[in-house]
């Protein structure tokens, strides 16, 4: 989960502009580039903020990170998950592939409601997983095809803005192509969001049944997760106004066309 938090930023957009003079526009650089430069770095900057505020906070009932998850996934009966150490920071995340919590040394051994918040939400993720949540198939589904928009989509519909004004028709199918491309990218974030929002709030109700902190604690987690759910919010927003913008440019929003 928190790896993945600092920080999705596509480049792609801007480099391809910046190569291809005659395309280049300051309105993509004030709609697009700068919010989503805003949105995300304000919300990676937010999740340091909230981790390292709340990993000097210890719990009172002592549960380390990997006892935390370790007590939530045996609460659900799931036995076929190892929880291991990561090395990085805030590198944690659960592999659905060969069934492995990772934590980062920062919540591994550590007590404090920092570390059980980001501990208890990947057990949340390994909890979607054991039970069919199918948010989570859907999104491990269509990870290659987001990997090819990544990799495609943008450039393409670059090349298609320069081929439509020299190719008409078929710099619009290149553009279409490089557009579908990166719809397929747009619809793996939003199905990320679900899948977060999910895990983090298993997280905060299991955490307190099952005695690992206190009400009073879970306040300080539910701010660590609220803060790290509001990367993916943004990552989707600033891939949302990319396509919107690009769509935009080719004309799919002007009459005259």
């Amino acid at each position: 989960m928190l790896a993945s938090t600092l920080m999705f930023w596509n480049f792609t957009p801007v480099i391809a502009m910046m190569g291809m003079g005659r395309f280049m526009d300051p309105w993509y650089l004030l709609l697009v580039m700068l919010p989503g430069m805003v949105l995300s770095s304000g919300a990676a900057w937010l999740v340091k903020k909230r981790f390292n505020q709340y990993s000097s906070v210890p719990t009172s009932r002592g549960f380390t990170g990997q006892q935390a998850a370790q007590k939530l996934l045996d609460t659900a009966g799931i036995t076929d998950v190892r929880v291991v150490r990561v090395d990085g920071t805030l590198t944690d995340h659960y592999n659905p592939t060969n069934k492995t919590l990772a934590l980062s040394s920062q919540v591994f051994d550590k007590s404090s409601v920092a570390a059980i918040g980001v501990a208890t939400h990947e057990a949340g993720h390994a909890i979607q997983h054991a039970t069919g949540y199918f948010p989570l198939k859907w999104r491990s589904m269509i990870v290659p095809a987001a990997n090819i928009g990544t990799k495609f989509g943008t450039t393409a519909m670059m090349v298609g803005l320069a081929l439509i004004a020299v190719a008409g028709v078929f710099g619009q199918v290149v553009f279409l192509i490089g557009a579908g491309l990166y719809t397929l990218l747009l619809l793996f974030q939003l199905v990320t969001l679900p899948v977060e929002f999910n895990a983090s709030n298993r997280a905060k109700q299991l955490v307190v049944e099952a005695g690992i902190v206190t009400p009073q604690e879970r306040v300080g987690i539910d701010k660590v997760l609220t803060a790290a759910a509001m990367t993916y919010v943004a990552a989707f927003v600033t891939a949302f106004l990319t396509l919107i913008y690009f769509l935009h440019r080719a004309g799919f929003f002007n009459n005259r066309r």
